[in-house]
């Protein structure tokens, strides 16, 4: 294969418009059903429009590419390939997605907005294309977790229908479940090469092969392959998802959610395959399932049930054809997805014309329907023998290279591949048989909730379309299908292609006589099937669907009793719990490590500074131990210990630790007092002696520990990192201030997940204090009298000068961070300490007016400001939250220096005012309601 390793913009604005345009739809569906599905097939149409631009070099054999630094050290970049199958793909997903946006448009009803439809539709759309276009595996992983998620959101798009929430969560189950398992096995494959590049993994297939770690990686990504396409014995949520509308059904069951498994079995065969493991395994499994599935399609009453089991029967043929490991069956299994997608999507949309037309989809029911809609009719009998193999029909050609790899087949199965391959075809010729019959033959039909009819035109526009794509194929593939299958098979084999020719006609052979007997038997069996009915009713009943939902609950039964072991709302329990935990695995650590070289107490010179920090943490720890129950003076005496560490860090020459320290105290203990006010001022009567027992034996443990560690810690001898922040900080981060550099610059990954965590801490005390209601609304903990016209007078004038020098201050401290002790952080705490003390001088009159009440928004920006930075580093071809920083000179200024990390931590700044500022206006909300009760005399 040739390789193209520019880095084409155009591939990455392929998913970049179709993430972008999810949320079109649902924002222009004010303006009527027609503008919702014109934007998502503009979206749609974009993308294939950017595609076609880059196919001229995907059917010459070329890949390219595309990559961005995202956390390298990781192992994960945002890379992305197209090849030819990936282009494919690309071109079922695009394709058949705009015919699926006409159908819809005209199928669903005229009460459905349809703009929530298609921005699902066109999310899950944007997954399969990152899917099918990742060339880090670990991306691809991302995006195969996100179409699990969205076609949750497709199949349950009834949600008010109790059957559509339940086939949606079996199916994100299942699928779920095979993530998890593909991740591991994606992770042991890395592990296995060095490297989740798709490019280095496809080089690597004889080292993936002979590694001890291939079975386990083997089985983990086959399971989250099989579990996506519906194999055996996870085939049973395919069946439970036709509870989806039957455009979702078109296009996740026919042409891609369900691909993406057999894709993957595509895009990993040169690393994979080639071993007698893989050939059982997904041979084996895809034989079974191709036959399985083909015999219960036969059963089946249900329209879209038995379009259903024939789809999990292909999907079984295709794996099938994977596993025989020949290059002609690799060939035979892509041009089987193709014309299945074809086919079958088809069928599922003149399915859903059926049910629109006749209110049922029950086969026993519709009858007779080829007199009341002819070209429907006419169009489905020709996809059903295109799925049933029928000569002249794009389905006829794959199944006839099916055959021919059968009966050419060596040992160890040369005779039992043949007889497989020619039952599973007469089943499919007799489910094929019974929907032509059954449902548009075999009579008059039956007690119909609606008049049968033709459909508008433009709904059945889509499968006149396809229908002709399957004549166009089955008649001339070497004009029509010929240059894609070439280009996407060459891609999948990662070499040449072994000869073989796409022809109608090769002349009277055994695939030929394979075919033949194929439609004769399935004739047969359909006219055998009154007997074979009666003999399926007389079957023990399968409810895969029972069975999963017993299963489900046996599973939330057992984790509520695992969580009740563990979570009953004891804190000692919990503590108990931890430290054991912690305990064990240190001592295993330790056991299991190498030997040390025994404990050094490092020498600490103790001067009268030293002696007083530590006889106030002392003071301020015993004193809150002891006097823990009385609430307001604990708090007290653990300000003390914040301010022993504040000292310390002064003492160590830590500047900006301590300055950080110090607004950190005064801001959360200003907090508690808020909150003590709430609470009654005495804890809970004091405990018995064996709990207080138990408590001083964690206590003494958890403490002995901690310094245990931390004297190895200090007397191990390790190498420092310091050395290299202290050199690069000017240099590298454009600051003389190491600690806000390592921050904002080097640490900036960590520094944006503390914050998202900051947020989240925000979110939930806006939760908890807007759901919280006082025992006793018209007085507080106390037994006082809510009264909001007594404020300190004093304090209330002392502060109101102090609001602008302390803002004045905060934008100092901010300003100067990256050079001297200061930043975001520090001066997002001044700014909170500072409303704060406004607030507790002024009440709630100064906090409702002016403090937002939902804080959502400034979170968002806040974080926005945080991350949008590290994305613009994308642009310039650098990972993800590379800074910058310059000089400029600037009239009147001077030179000034900037640093893109100013941005980021004004990000930082915004989410620490933030969270502050929600509590205070969660208490002030508190403080109302429990003042509205407050009517009359005391």
């Amino acid at each position: 294969m040739a390789h193209s390793h520019d880095s084409n913009l155009l591939l990455a604005a392929i998913p970049a418009l179709a993430f972008a345009g999810c949320l079109l739809p649902l924002l222009l569906q004010r303006c009527g059903r027609a503008v919702a599905a014109i934007a998502a097939a503009a979206v749609m149409a974009g993308c294939l429009g950017l595609l076609l631009r880059l196919a001229a070099a995907a059917f010459a054999g070329q890949t390219q590419f595309f990559r961005l630094a995202w956390l390298p050290a990781w192992g994960l970049d945002f890379s992305l390939r197209l090849d030819g199958l990936g282009l494919l793909f690309c071109l079922l997903i695009l394709g058949i997605g705009l015919l699926v946006v006409l159908y819809a448009a005209w199928y669903l009803p005229e009460e459905d907005r349809l703009g929530r439809f298609y921005s699902i539709l066109l999310l899950f759309m944007a997954a399969m294309l990152g899917v099918v276009l990742a060339e880090n595996l670990l991306l691809l992983l991302v995006f195969w977790e996100i179409t699990s998620l969205s076609s949750f959101l497709l199949v349950a798009y009834r949600s008010d229908r109790h059957e559509s929430r339940i086939s949606a969560r079996m199916a994100l189950a299942v699928t779920g479940g095979g993530g998890l398992a593909l991740f591991a096995g994606i992770l042991l494959l890395g592990e296995i090469v060095g490297s989740h590049e798709l490019s280095a993994i496809l080089d690597a297939g004889e080292r993936i092969r002979s590694s001890p770690l291939y079975t386990p990686a083997l089985l983990l990504i086959l399971l989250g392959a099989f579990t996506k396409s519906a194999q055996f014995p996870f085939h049973f949520w395919l069946p439970n998802a036709m509870a989806a509308p039957t455009p979702v059904s078109a296009y996740l069951h026919s042409a891609t959610m369900v691909k993406a498994g057999v894709f993957l079995l595509a895009r990993l065969y040169p690393a994979l395959g080639s071993s007698d493991l893989w050939f059982w395994l997904v041979g084996g499994t895809g034989a079974v399932t191709l036959v399985y599935a083909a015999a219960i399609a036969l059963f089946r009453n249900d329209i879209k049930g038995l379009l259903a089991y024939s789809t999990i029967s292909h999907l079984g043929l295709i794996t099938l054809l994977f596993g025989l490991d020949t290059p002609l069956s690799v060939i035979a299994g892509i041009f089987h997805i193709i014309n299945h997608a074809i086919f079958k999507a088809s069928l599922f949309m003149a399915a859903g014309i059926v049910d629109h037309e006749c209110g049922t989809r029950d086969m026993r029911r519709v009858n007779g329907m080829f007199r009341y809609m002819p070209i429907t009719a006419t169009l489905a009998i020709i996809a059903a023998g295109s799925m049933a193999g029928v000569p002249l029909l794009n389905g006829f050609l794959s199944k006839e290279m099916f055959f021919a790899e059968a009966v050419s087949y060596s040992e160890p199965i040369s005779w039992a591949l043949p007889l497989l391959a020619t039952v599973a075809g007469m089943l499919a010729v007799a489910y094929s048989a019974r929907f032509v019959h059954d449902v548009f033959f075999n009579g008059e039909p039956v007690d119909l909730p609606r008049q049968p009819h033709e459909p508008p035109r433009w709904m059945r526009a889509p499968i006149e379309l396809l229908v002709l794509l399957c004549l166009l194929v089955g008649v001339v593939p070497a004009w029509t299908v010929a240059p894609l299958l070439d280009a996407a098979a060459g891609a999948a084999l990662q070499g040449p292609l072994p000869d073989f020719h796409l022809a109608l006609w090769h002349g009277f052979n055994k695939p030929l006589l394979m075919s033949l007997l194929a439609l004769a038997g399935g004739v047969l069996i359909y006219a055998l099937r009154r007997p074979l009915f009666a003999w399926q009713e007389q079957l023990p009943p399968m409810h895969p669907r029972t069975a999963f939902e017993r299963f489900y609950r046996l599973l939330a039964l057992s984790a509520r009793r695992c969580v009740f072991l563990l979570d009953n709302g004891s804190l000692q329990r919990y503590s108990a719990l931890l430290f054991a935990f912690v305990f064990v695995l240190a001592t295993w650590a330790h056991l299991s490590g190498p030997p040390g070289g025994g404990i050094s107490v490092p020498a600490l010179v103790a001067d009268e500074a030293a002696v007083a920090a530590l006889c106030v943490l002392l003071l301020g720890t015993v004193g809150a131990t002891a006097l823990y129950r009385e609430r307001l003076l604990a708090v007290i005496l653990v300000s003390l210990v914040g301010l022993a560490v504040t000292l310390t860090f002064i003492r160590l020459s830590a500047p900006d630790l301590a300055l950080t320290q110090l607004a950190v105290e005064m801001g959360t203990i200003i907090l508690m007092l808020l909150v003590l006010y709430y609470l009654p001022p005495r804890s809970a009567p004091k405990s018995s002696a064996a709990r207080l027992s138990r408590d001083l034996l964690l206590a003494l443990l958890a403490g002995g520990g901690m310094a245990l560690l931390t004297l190895l810690m200090l007397s191990a001898p390790a190498a420092s990192i310091s050395g290299f922040y202290l050199q690069q900080s000017v240099p590298g981060g454009g600051g003389a201030n190491v600690v806000n550099v390592i921050l904002v610059d080097f640490r900036g990954f960590d520094t944006l997940g503390e914050i998202t965590v900051l947020a989240m801490v925000a979110l939930a005390s806006q939760a908890l204090l807007e759901r919280l209601t006082l025992r006793s609304p018209a007085h507080d903990a106390d037994g006082r009298r809510w009264d909001r016209d007594v404020h300190p007078l004093f304090l209330a004038m002392l502060t109101r000068p102090l609001l602008p020098l302390a803002l004045t201050v905060s934008v100092y401290i901010f300003l100067r961070g990256h050079n001297v002790p200061g930043g975001g952080f520090v001066a997002g705490l001044i700014t909170s300490v500072a409303l704060v003390m406004q607030y507790l001088a002024n009440g709630i009159d100064f906090a409702q007016p002016r403090l937002p009440a939902r804080p959502a928004p400034l979170l968002a920006v806040g974080l926005l400001l945080a991350a949008g930075i590290g994305v613009a580093s994308w642009p310039f071809g650098r990972p993800f939250l590379t800074s910058a920083h310059g000089h400029v000179q600037l009239p009147l200024l001077g030179d000034i220096e900037l640093a893109s990390a100013m941005v980021f931590d004004l990000g930082v700044y915004v989410v620490v005012v933030t969270v502050v500022v929600t509590i205070l206006a969660g208490l002030g909300r508190l403080s109302l309601r429990a003042r509205s009760g407050n009517e009359g005399p005391a």
